[in-house]
Formats: structure tokens, sequence, C-alpha cells
């Protein structure tokens, strides 16, 4: 990396003076304190966080550094990207003092803010107070970068204040199949503007970064290098500054860019010079509501603050693409671009909390992308943000498709909705089974969640997403007048249903089989299980499966059975969706138990071990990226809904509780990927698992938006008395609703904000005596339940059972 221009051996260092009157970057400071934040851990600070918009993110060290980090595009998915290339590999600043300078890249804190963070340094030998703040706005491709310096002694204090970019203009992870190549970078100075410019020669890709007018950066040698790994090159600026005592200044850095044009790049970076103080609190503002939005009040204040801020996480993840689309992204580091089956996940749960807008716009992202890359309704799996996909699609995708396209007409009623996409699940399950199915018994062949090499039969989370599909698919026909095919969608659901508790149970075991295939294919598995089990020490694992390869080899190795082999998460899938026979879902769920740890569920049951339960520490993952002897939040989610469905709220909610353990353990403010702090620092599908249980399950908001009814049955944890959700949006409607308990006394409350609607308040008939305050419709009772119909702003039931 060329790190010295010609042109910054010729230097031009300007002094200020600061004054007293409230600048803007000082309305951003005192704005802070009305921020949600929590502050890190210091033996973390040398974990990556995340300043993010949905146009550009920066992703960098708490303690201020920008290392080499990420493996898509190996080393290079930090710094700053404005997707589909990055800017920047990171920066470095200093402040000296006479003969004393410090570097700022070894902060001594961090604090993550809902739409900002900031790290503190100490300069106490300069006798100065310096914090970085970070901050993008909405909808724009730059970033501000604040300094913040505070002169706490007594004398005047003469600094010079040295920021160095590091440029590195490079194309996103699989930028080669849609012609981007990455070549060098220059970097130019326009001493009229005071702006630093960096071009990737082989491009129009561009980058600007400056400061304010009372802040005319000028060229200098570089300060507190770095030495990041790629084509670019790097350019030091700095700025003599004179601080009384007592006083402070706040320097505000601009980082913009465009791969199109130096012109929009120059625009965006003027926009944010003019304007940042509005967008600050313009996305302040929208912030708020996110956090009012579904905002639940419950016993347990660390999975409220929990469900809050992963209501930010899912925002942090939007990535916004001109001439690709708008949607979120699975995770940060290294997948911020688009997956089939992480939307699916995320989008049912992400309904729940209000944001239509971003479900709509990633729903048909995903589409679009699928119909053009497929275009018979497979959905992709994998697709990077210059349009380019990685893996045309998993099995299990499709089906997963045609429930998530279900769950969001449930929340939304909107009929164009349906009709636009129906035809996307028309095509999609007739693509899996024509083309997948290939012994005809609908049982489609290939692989679903878990990719492990050659676990591509008849696999168990693939059968139990079908098996809802075609019921979801039935209820849309029906909608849409398509009765022939809702009733032909119908029968194949039921069929399904018989066969996965018929053929896919494994009493010895008791469980779901992780897959259908013959003892030949189990046979060859089964090696493979052992490698991996004898690799991570599992003597139990390896005796198991050395018991079970003995049994499978006097079959015939052409017989045909379920197998369980790998104790993966998803043989909880049955219970997830509710297709589980009820007392097999019992069994299943307590052989589930098992294969946990303090922070949720095993990916490979086989990963565990008896020291499992007291493994409360970070996770010692493999140096090169892999997830053997992983515990995740979606496999912990899916059994906490599965518990769920089956009338266990105090099971599910100790899974959830488990899942709180993570957050905020690495980064504040967020819950990685792998418990407690390997892999993605932030993750989307934490948006299922946590909203699904706590929204549709404990609190029992469970809408009928089309019809214009809402059915609440809430199944809350033993322990919790009272709690209440405010601001749940339902099609045009928007509810809230007050949960309380006390011995043998409840009460349910509901309000809205269109009385037409009809709530439907289910309560069990062990409530001997019911009193009803609001406008009643009907009254019924079914499956232990009294239900009770209500229209009104306002429906509230009182029971007891004495």
């Amino acid at each position: 990396m060329s790190k010295y221009p010609l042109f910054l051996l010729f230097t031009s260092i300007i002094a200020f003076s600061c004054s007293s009157p409230k600048t803007p970057q000082d309305q951003l400071q005192e704005s802070l304190e009305n921020l949600p934040s929590l502050t890190g851990k210091s033996t973390y600070l040398g974990s990556p966080f995340t300043a993010a918009g949905d146009r550009l993110y920066l992703i960098g060290n708490q303690d201020g550094g920008f290392p080499d980090m990420g493996w898509h595009v190996e080393g290079e998915m930090g710094g700053i990207w404005m997707h589909p290339i990055k800017l920047m590999d990171g920066f470095t600043a200093s402040v000296s003092s006479g003969a004393s300078s410090i570097c700022l890249d070894k902060g001594k804190s961090f604090t993550n803010y809902s739409i900002a963070n900031s790290i503190e340094f100490d300069a106490s030998d300069l006798g100065l107070e310096v914090n970085r703040l970070h901050f993008v706005p909405d909808g724009k491709p730059g970033m501000v970068v604040l300094f913040q310096i505070n002169n706490v002694d007594k004398s005047e204090k003469s600094i010079r204040f040295q920021f160095n970019a590091y440029v590195d203009l490079i194309p996103v992870w699989l930028g080669e199949r849609t012609g981007m190549m990455d070549s060098t970078d220059v970097i130019s100075y326009d001493e009229q503007t005071k702006i630093f410019t960096g071009k990737d020669q082989g491009n129009d890709w561009y980058t600007v970064w400056g400061s304010s007018s009372e802040f005319p950066l000028s060229p200098m040698e570089i300060s507190c290098e770095m030495s990041p790994k790629g084509k670019g090159t790097a350019a030091g600026a700095a700025i003599d500054l004179i601080i009384p005592a007592g006083e402070s200044i706040s320097i505000p850095i601009f980082i913009a860019g465009s791969d199109q044009n130096n012109l929009a790049a120059l625009e965006i970076f003027a926009a944010l010079k003019s304007n940042y103080v509005d967008d600050w609190f313009a996305k302040k503002s929208r912030f708020e509501i996110l956090k009012q939005t579904a905002e639940i009040q419950i016993p347990d204040a660390e999975l409220q603050q929990a469900f809050e801020w992963i209501k930010y996480n899912t925002d942090w993840l939007v990535r916004d693409v001109p001439g690709i689309g708008r949607g979120f992204g699975a995770g940060l580091q290294d997948y911020p671009w688009w997956f089939g089956v992480d939307s699916e996940y995320t989008i049912q749960g992400l309904i729940t909390t209000g944001r239509k807008d971003l479900v709509y716009s990633t729903i048909e992202l995903i589409h679009s992308l699928s119909e053009k890359e497929n275009g018979n309704g497979r959905i992709v799996h994998e697709v990077s943000t210059n349009g380019a996909v990685f893996n045309p699609g998993n099995i299990n995708e499709t089906p997963q498709w045609a429930s998530m396209l279900w769950e969001v007409y449930r929340w939304t009623g909107d009929r164009e909705f349906l009709e636009r996409y129906f035809p996307s699940v028309e095509k999609g399950l007739d693509w899996l089974l024509q083309e997948n199915d290939k012994d005809g018994n609908l049982l489609a062949d290939g692989y679903g969640m878990m990719e492990i090499h050659g676990l591509e039969s008849e696999m168990i989370d693939v059968a139990a997403y079908s098996q809802k599909a075609f019921a979801d698919a039935a209820k849309m026909a029906e909608i849409l007048g398509k009765t022939a095919l809702s009733e032909s969608y119908q029968q194949t659901a039921d069929a399904l249903a018989e066969k996965i508790n018929r053929d896919f149970w494994v009493p010895e075991f008791g469980s779901y089989a992780d897959f259908i295939g013959t003892a030949e294919e189990a046979l060859h598995l089964i090696d493979g299980a052992i490698v991996r089990a004898d690799t991570l020490n599992k003597p139990w694992a390896v005796e198991e499966l050395k018991a079970t390869k003995a049994k499978l080899s006097t079959l015939p190795k052409d017989q045909k059975q379920g197998f369980v082999l790998y104790h993966n998460w998803v043989v909880n899938t049955p219970m997830e969706t509710g297709i589980a026979d009820p007392e097999k879902a019992k069994i299943a769920l307590a052989t589930g138990r098992k294969y946990t740890n303090p922070f949720g569920v095993f990916v490979t049951g086989i990963d565990r071990d008896e020291q499992a339960e007291s493994e409360d520490g970070t996770f010692s993952g493999s140096k090169i990226f892999s997830y053997t002897g992983a515990v995740m939040t979606l496999p912990t989610g899916v059994q906490a809904i599965g518990e769920n469905k089956y009338g266990n709220p105090d099971r599910a909610l100790d899974y959830l509780k488990r899942m709180t353990r993570s957050f905020g353990f690495a980064l504040p403010g967020s819950i990685y990927e792998v418990s407690p702090d390997y892999g993605m620092f932030t993750q989307a599908w934490n948006m299922y698992s946590f909203a699904v249980p706590i929204i549709t399950q404990f609190f029992g908001i469970q809408p009928d938006a089309g019809n214009r009814v809402i059915y609440i049955r809430p199944q809350m944890p033993s322990d919790w008395e009272n709690a209440s959700i405010q601001k749940v949006i339902i099609g045009d409607n928007i509810i809230s609703m007050r949960y309380e308990k006390s011995g043998d006394q409840l009460s349910i409350e509901v309000e809205q904000s269109e009385k037409k609607w009809g709530v439907s308040i289910e309560i069990p008939e062990s409530y001997s005596k019911v009193k009803v305050l609001g406008k009643e419709v009907s009254s019924d009772t079914k499956d232990g339940f009294r239900r009770i119909l209500m229209t009104g702003a306002k429906a509230k039931v009182e029971a007891s059972k004495n």
C-alpha cells in the first residue's frame, strides 16, 4: 500500500481558536443522554461493532482500531462499506500537544447507542479528554465521525489534531461475476474546498472526506499508521487548534462515496455537512418509533431490554443498493447481503413489530432475485449485493417462502399482496415435488437447513416446512377463489402430516429422524459423524454412533427408513410447526432439552458433552470459520416456539433466558450468531427467535387481518403476573394489550384504534366466572377455551376460578 502520495510532503496547518456558543456538534453530544445506550466490557474492546445506515456502514473494533477481519472477502469485511463497494479500510487519528502525542486507537471505553456509538480514549497525559462518535444517517451513502476534545487542564492548550484515511475501493464478494475488478487507488486534494478524494483507477468508484469550514484540514504525513491488505492507499491531514482551559471542541469528519462518479460523492459530502444535525434528529425520532411499536413491559427486565435492542439490530442490517433493491442482510460482518431463508424466518418476527415497509421491500427483493435467477418458483439462498447469486436455493427455502407470505398476509390483510406473490407459491410448490421428489412419496430430496456434506436425502426440516407450506397455501388459494387447488394442497398437507409422524419418528431415540434414506446412505454419513465426534472429543457420541453403525450394518443396503445420527436441531421442526402428534411432541421436546448449554440449543447434538451445562464462557471456535460445536439462537428460538406450541410457556421462557445470556456478552446491545461471542456479531433471525414466542405466543396475538378479527389467547409463563404490549400494528388497526393475573383472578384488556374490528379474547374454561366489559358480539367454547368476540375501542374480560 502506498501511504505517502507526493502532495503530502507539502503541509498547510491552520490554527483555530474555539468559541463558547453551542455548536451543532454540541447538540448531538447533548442528545446522547436521551438515547438508549449500553457500555461494553473492557475485555471485549478488541472485538467488532458497527455504525450502520441503510446505504453505508462502518465496522471496526470497540477500541477504535480497524484490523483486517472477515473471510468472505478475506480480511476486508471491516472498514467502511457502501455496497456493492468498499470505501475505506478505516482510519486513524492522533492528538498532540508539545512533544507529546497519542494515537486514538486504544480506546478505554465503548458505548453503543441505538443510532450511534462512541469510544473514549485516555489522553490524560495531555490534559485532555477525547471521545470519538460515529453516526450514519438514513438514506445517504455517507457518515459523520465526530471527535470531541475537552481541555480538562487549568491552562490553555495548543494541540494538533490529525486524521488519516485508509482508502481501499474494492468490489463486494462475487464482484468478478458482474465485471467488478479491483484496481490500484489514488488520492487527490483540493486546496480550495479542503476535500480529499480517493479513486479506483480502473473504475468510477470514489470516496471523499474532509471536515467543516471551521476545521479546514490540510495534508500532512501520516501518523499512527495501520497496515491493511489490498491495493488501497492512505492520506494524512491535520489542523492546529487552541483550546482554552475548561473548554471543548468537536471536530466533524464527513465521509461519502459513490460507485457512479465523483460529483455524486461530492453532493453527498455537501449534504452531510449541511444537514447532519437534522439527519441525526430525524433518525433519533425514527428509532423512538421503533422502540414504541410493539413495546413490551414484562417482569423480566433483561429479556425486555434484549427484545428492544433486537429491533435496533435488525435496522442496522438494512442494505439499500440502487439498481438491486432494499432488504435486510443476514448478519455482520460476513453476511451483509441477502438470504432467502434468513429473510423467511426474520420476516415472521419482523411483521409483528410494525416493520411492514421493510418486510415488503425485502420480500420484493428476494422475489425479484429468485425470478431472475430461477424463474420456476425456487427461492434463492444467498445473493451478494451486486446481484450475483451464490446459491440458487436449498430445498427448504421454497416451502418456507409460502408460509412466510401467509404469515405476512395474516398481519396485513393485504389482498393485493397475496395476489402478487401467490403465483410464486404455485410455481414453487410445483418445483418442490415435481423436480425434487424422485420416488413420488411427497418428500423432496436435498439440502435443508443443515448444510452438512452428504446430508441431502429426505430431510426432516424440508418435510415439516413442506407440510406447513401446503397447509398455508391451501388457505391462500381458498381466499383467492382457487377452491380445487386449495383442496389439493390440503390433501398433500394432510398426507405429509401422516408421513412425518409415521415415517420420521424413531421411538428408540425419542426423536424425529434427521433424515430418511437407505441404510447404505446412513452408513456413509455415520462414518463422517464418528470422525466429527471423535475429533471434538465427545466419547458418548462416538459410542452411540458406533452402536448405530453396528445395527445398520445388519440391514439391507437399500432399506429405507428414518435415521437419527447427528441429533441436529432440525428434528424439532415438527414441534415448531405444530404438526407433531402431542404424545410424540412431549417425548421429542424432552429429548431436545438434553442438547443444550446455558446459552441455548446445539446446532448439532453430537457436539454436546457432559460439561455443556457449565460452559457459560466464551465460545472457542476454530481458526477457520466453522459452525462445529456451535449453539445458536435460531435452533434455540425454534425450540422455544415448539415448547409454546405444546403448552409449555415456562420451558419456552427458559430458552429465551438462555439466549438473553448472550445479549451484550461481547457487543453491548447485540446478540451474536453463535452464542455467546462467535460468528456474526449481529444476526437478523434473532427477531424470529424472540418476537414470535413473545408476541404471538406469550401475549397470544394471532391476527386475521383479512377478516378484521384479532384472536387473543395469552399463554404467559407462570411467574408473569403483569405484562403489557403497546402499539401492535395489524392491518390498519393498532392495538395495545394488558394482562394481569393474581391468584385465581385474571384480567385481559385490549384497546384498538379501529372500533369495528373484532377482538376475540380467549381464556381457559377453568375460569368459571367471567365478566365482559365492552361490546360483546358472541361467545362460545372450543378446545378448552371460552372465546368472547367483542368490538369497540376497548375490550376487557375479567375472570376468576371461584
